[in-house]
């Protein structure tokens, strides 16, 4: 049974810092290319970032390209995006998936506000 489990958002001052981690099991994670969504209230969710299975980076959405850094650990089977500069448009629950072809989790909130 697959299972993605999000953790490390929070409330945040613009211009700080976050870094969420994506904790996956039941397939072969470092099979899997793996990406980060997020979804704002009222709003599409829509893909942020996404790294191959050999740890190449691609796809980061222009508005956070250059302040979001997607990685993963094939050993600890968990992907992670770490956030700077973070801005209140930012502001959204951020989830993790592979091509949206797994559940989805139960994501984790980040607020940008001063």
């Amino acid at each position: 049974q697959v299972q993605l489990v999000e953790s490390g958002g929070g409330l945040v001052q613009p211009g700080g810092s976050l870094k969420l981690s994506c904790a996956a099991s039941g397939f072969t994670f470092s099979n899997y290319a793996m990406s980060w969504y997020r979804q704002a209230p009222g709003k599409e969710r829509d893909l942020v970032a996404s790294i191959l299975d050999t740890g190449e980076t691609f796809n980061y959405e222009d508005s956070v390209r250059g302040r979001f850094t997607i990685s993963r650990d094939n050993v600890k089977n968990t992907v992670y995006l770490q956030m700077n500069n973070l801005k209140p448009e930012d502001t959204a629950v951020y989830y993790c998936n592979s091509a949206r072809r797994w559940p989805w989790g139960q994501g984790t909130q980040v607020t940008v506000s001063s």
